[in-house]
């Protein structure tokens, strides 16, 4: 079992950055890949970026967010972040973080943390 807890989230200005935090609870925390979705109002849930248990790959960022976001983890603090930098209007979500598997399924979810960019 792991429990998720997001934080760091909020109002920013366009081209504005926040880092998102994700702490886990529980034993298993490096033994899982990690990921950080997002859902805004209306729209479907979208993947944002993963990061593998050991946290030498971060290997899937979503295509808008390529550049501007950095998805990483502390093992040692059951941690998961996301650095978002250059933010737009359109990265207006609550964000999410879970915990899963190399093969994009996911088990374990955290309750969210909005994050609103104003332009």
């Amino acid at each position: 079992q792991v429990q998720l807890v997001e934080s760091g989230g909020g109002l920013v200005q366009a081209g504005g950055s926040l880092r998102l935090s994700c702490a886990a609870s529980g034993r298993t925390f490096s033994s899982y890949d990690m990921g950080w979705f997002r859902q805004a109002p209306g729209k479907e849930r979208e993947h944002v970026a993963a990061i593998s248990r050991n946290g030498d790959s971060a290997y899937y960022y979503k295509d808008s967010v390529k550049g501007r976001f950095t998805i990483s983890r502390d093992n040692a603090k059951k941690t998961v972040y996301l650095q978002m930098s250059s933010l737009k209007p359109e990265d207006t979500a609550v964000y999410s973080c879970a915990a899963g598997d190399d093969s994009g399924h996911y088990y374990y979810w955290g309750q969210g943390t909005q994050v609103t960019v104003s332009s």
